[in-house]
């Protein structure tokens, strides 16, 4: 029995889980060839090249006036879908109107400014927004942490799979270890109770 060729979209998925890039980028690759696909009026993007990624990035930045880093992500899937999904070579560079880029300096947080914001918060997001400031972790990479990852004999934070698929150890603050073992002990408390609700009552 002959299997029917799989769908554009789920090729590129494939190529993307192949290379193990992170959930976030392939929904954001996914939406731009998509987005591709349908400004040129659905169709192929075989039957498609350069000219139309310039046609489509100029008219993000000019009639859809997205910000240059946005605009580099549509660049950057389609870019994907040509050289690793249909292993099809490009003109390159690719000369479309570039989105203007913000000319004003990036806001940084000042450290008193920085344990206001996270004083504010509570429970586990105030948890988290610890780890994030004094462990210097990614959101996803905090997200991800696993109980065998955090290592309290030693102080320190094994982050897994991090940026450029590589493993790295962090610090892991002397303060927020009492804290990550009460809100672990108490996700134990609550899976325990969740199974035993499960089971019902032993007779």
């Amino acid at each position: 029995m002959e299997h029917c060729p799989k769908k554009l979209l789920d090729q590129v998925r494939d190529a993307i889980r192949l290379k193990h890039y992170s959930i976030r980028t392939e929904e954001s690759y996914v939406t731009w060839i998509k987005r591709y696909i349908l400004f040129h009026n659905k169709r192929h993007p075989n039957e498609m090249a350069s000219a139309e990624i310039e046609e489509f990035l100029t008219h993000l930045a000019v009639d859809q006036k997205v910000a240059a880093s946005t605009q580099n992500q549509a660049l950057s899937a389609l870019l994907f879908l040509y050289r690793d999904v249909l292993k099809t070579p490009l003109d390159l560079p690719i000369h479309a109107m570039r989105a203007k880029k913000p000319k004003r300096l990036p806001t940084v947080l000042t450290k008193e400014e920085t344990l206001t914001v996270i004083e504010r918060l509570s429970g586990t997001q105030r948890l988290m927004a610890k780890l994030l400031y004094g462990g210097g972790l990614r959101l996803m990479e905090c997200v991800r942490l696993r109980v065998k990852d955090l290592d309290f004999a030693q102080r320190q934070i094994i982050v897994r799979d991090g940026k450029g698929m590589e493993d790295r150890v962090t610090m892991l603050p002397e303060s927020l270890i009492s804290p990550l073992q009460e809100h672990l002990s108490h996700v134990k408390r609550i899976h325990a109770q969740d199974v035993a609700q499960k089971v019902g009552p032993v007779y």
